[in-house]
């Protein structure tokens, strides 16, 4: 008799065994679509198990488990969000989570942001908490080598499509970004940028408030040359950008800027500061920097919006005032038009205007 119960035994457990291996080389997809599953840092493999069977990823969670102890004291399955849209073998979900193949959220950063935006983008599309961003970003140690007069790393957080894990903490994202700015540096400005130099520091700052001006490239050098021209002559360069950005390291929530705030007392307002700002104000793109490395020649001291999305550059105060006496006139009629439409009335802003104090 025990003979017996032996031999089923061993039958069953033959069975068992190859169910087991028949299940975890089979494809199944109990889901439609695309789907992504959160698997929380610390969870065990007997919860991971259920929940990869309850979405639908795992038809049993038994052969699951029974690969996962083979190995268990030498792989560990990885906290993440991992994406499936394909039926899979358990062996390959298996592999999927040993080996941390984790979805990677795709973050777009706009050339012309600053560290708030930054913060709010990241917060949005990996979760990443705005203090924390902000306050890795205040290390300047990281980028002392390449500007040692750096005040923060405004400006060296290269604007770019990037890759992360949704769990991604504020010092991989920054490490990331500025690993991407040296890259830049080093293949694309290599001759005329080098790290450590005063220059470095001025071009970027300079190429940051070029990059806020206007959103035209191929304004973008005559910007460059009526800001050079104007420290030149030792001319306030008058950047509403600065006192934008003044205002938001004073209250980073805040919004547009309002006549007042060209009074406000900061190092960045070149309203009431000669010279460039003590740092950059936005992360500039390729195309501003070398803008300010080139900057159109010309005579041109002062430029106003033309109500179109750039603008008319002047070399006299008189010529300037009589271009914004024009584009007061034409923005009056186009918020009179408006008006005359059904939908939200147009609430732009006063666009920028260079030398003249409103």
């Amino acid at each position: 008799m025990k003979r017996i119960l032996a031999a089923v035994a061993v039958v069953l457990g033959l069975l068992g065994a190859a169910w087991v291996v028949y299940d975890l080389y089979h494809p199944y997809q109990g889901f439609t679509g695309s789907l992504t599953v959160e698997i929380e840092p610390g969870s065990d493999a007997p919860s991971i198990a259920d929940l990869l069977a309850a979405r639908g990823v795992l038809a049993h969670r038994i052969p699951f488990l029974a690969r996962y102890w083979i190995r268990r004291t030498h792989n560990h399955l990885k906290a993440g969000d991992y994406l499936f849209d394909r039926p899979l073998r358990p062996i390959d979900v298996y592999h999927k989570l040993i080996q941390g193949d984790v979805y990677l959220n795709q973050v777009v950063i706009p050339e012309g942001s600053d560290r708030f935006d930054m913060a709010r983008i990241f917060e949005e599309r990996l979760g990443l908490n705005p203090a924390d961003f902000l306050r890795t970003t205040q290390q300047t140690a990281l980028i002392r080598d390449l500007d040692p007069y750096a005040p923060s790393l405004e400006g060296y957080l290269f604007p770019d499509t990037y890759r992360f894990p949704r769990r991604a903490n504020a010092a991989t994202v920054v490490a990331t970004m500025l690993a991407r700015f040296r890259h830049i540096l080093q293949t694309r400005f290599h001759d005329e940028l080098g790290p450590g130099s005063e220059k470095l520091h001025e071009v970027i700052t300079l190429a940051s408030l070029v990059e806020k001006e206007t959103p035209d490239p191929a304004e973008r050098p005559v910007v460059a040359g009526v800001f050079a021209r104007r420290l030149e002559k030792g001319m306030a360069l008058q950047a509403d950008p600065t006192v934008i950005y003044a205002v938001r390291l004073d209250h980073p929530s805040g919004g547009s800027i309002t006549a007042a705030d060209l009074n406000f007392d900061s190092p960045f307002n070149t309203y009431r500061r000669a010279g460039l700002p003590p740092g950059p104000v936005a992360s500039p793109g390729e195309v501003s920097v070398r803008a300010v490395l080139h900057p159109a020649d010309g005579d041109a001291l002062y430029f106003v919006s033309n109500n179109h999305g750039g603008h008319i550059f002047a070399p006299t105060l008189s010529e300037h005032q009589r271009n914004v006496a024009r584009y007061r006139r034409e923005l009056a009629a186009l918020r009179h038009a408006a008006l005359q439409k059904p939908g939200p009335s147009d609430k732009s802003s006063t666009p920028r205007r260079r030398g003249q104090t409103p």
